[in-house]
């Protein structure tokens, strides 16, 4: 439950009528600063710490490539959240956006229209 992962915070509603939590997923993309390449390297341990506290509200989540499939451009976050606004407080917390790794962030909720089984490669 969200309030396991973050304690009973003033980040996340609780909607009057339900007792459980109300998610939706969000799709967060989030390029890189250019010249952070080296910055990206020394705060990723910080950066998969804080998203590990999260993983069972994710969908799917990792860094975005260019072409040649190996120089990172970004990341890309398919979360659950009660709020738009605790994505953004949540954010605002990240390592990555907090070293300055980040431009400012795009942030959308998303509607899962297909059911995913297949096609996607090992977690590496």
């Amino acid at each position: 439950m969200f309030v396991a992962a973050f304690g009973q915070s003033q980040y996340f509603r609780q909607p009057s009528v339900a007792r459980e939590w109300v998610y939706m997923i969000f799709a967060i993309l989030l390029m890189d600063r250019p010249g952070t390449a080296e910055l990206r390297i020394q705060v990723r341990p910080e950066h998969r710490a804080y998203l590990g506290k999260l993983a069972d509200k994710m969908a799917f989540a990792g860094p975005l490539t260019s072409e040649d499939g190996k120089t990172t451009v970004g990341s890309l976050l398919v979360m659950d959240f009660p709020s738009k606004a605790a994505v953004e407080v949540w954010l605002a917390d990240e390592p990555f956006t907090k070293a300055g790794v980040y431009e400012k962030p795009v942030i959308h909720a998303f509607n899962n229209g297909w059911q995913q089984k297949v096609g996607f490669p090992p977690v590496a």
